[in-house]
């Protein structure tokens, strides 16, 4: 805060620490939907490493979900940040989907339907071979751009001496047009600098 020819702004805000956290079960009836954002972190917590144990602490909360009778996008979104945070293994996953289609029949609410998982999922494998296929690309520049640094350097030392740490920095940060413009001047470059002139 700070204070203003005797005026005071103050601004205090209550603390909230999820892991000393132990009533669970006022979360339980608590209307509020972080409530059951509340629940569904400690659960995660309280499941770590036993996949089957987690699988029944999310379906128990899609579950709750279901029973609060919200409209459907919040029901959604609630959905997306409890599946976000309680990763199951792949059957798992398949056999909770399996029973929030018969949870979705009993109650004749169709809130995740099947186009839109088979959506999600497709969306979520097909960015995870784009981000592999991008990382094993931006892999393979960073590599070639390494191997012309170490070529240059070798070069600039056996025609100039060592390298001082000024053109050193400017190997490190050179794109790859860069590398392969100096490379074709280092052979005929009277000095350090000729080589590096006008880039």
């Amino acid at each position: 805060g700070f204070e203003i020819l005797g005026c005071r702004h103050l601004l205090e805000f209550p603390v909230a620490k999820l892991i000393d956290y132990d009533h669970a079960e006022s979360l339980e009836a608590d209307p509020n939907p972080f409530a059951l954002v509340t629940r569904a972190h400690l659960r995660t917590r309280q499941t770590k490493g036993d996949p089957e144990a987690r699988y029944r602490a999310k379906l128990d909360l899609v579950r709750s979900l279901y029973r609060r009778g919200w409209d459907r996008q919040r029901i959604l979104d609630l959905f997306a940040v409890i599946d976000w945070m309680m990763r199951l293994p792949n059957e798992l996953e398949q056999q909770l989907w399996q029973t929030i289609e018969t949870i979705e029949g009993e109650t004749k609410m169709p809130y995740v339907t099947s186009v839109e998982r088979l959506a999600i999922q497709r969306g979520m494998e097909k960015g995870r071979l784009e981000g592999i296929r991008e990382g094993k690309l931006e892999g393979k520049r960073e590599g070639i751009r390494e191997g012309k640094i170490e070529g240059l350097e070798r070069i600039f030392v056996k025609r100039f001496g060592p390298l001082g740490e000024a053109a050193r920095e400017r190997l490190e940060l050179a794109t790859l047009e860069q590398l392969d413009l100096w490379t074709d001047r280092i052979l005929d470059a009277p000095t350090v600098e000729a080589v590096f002139e006008g880039h």
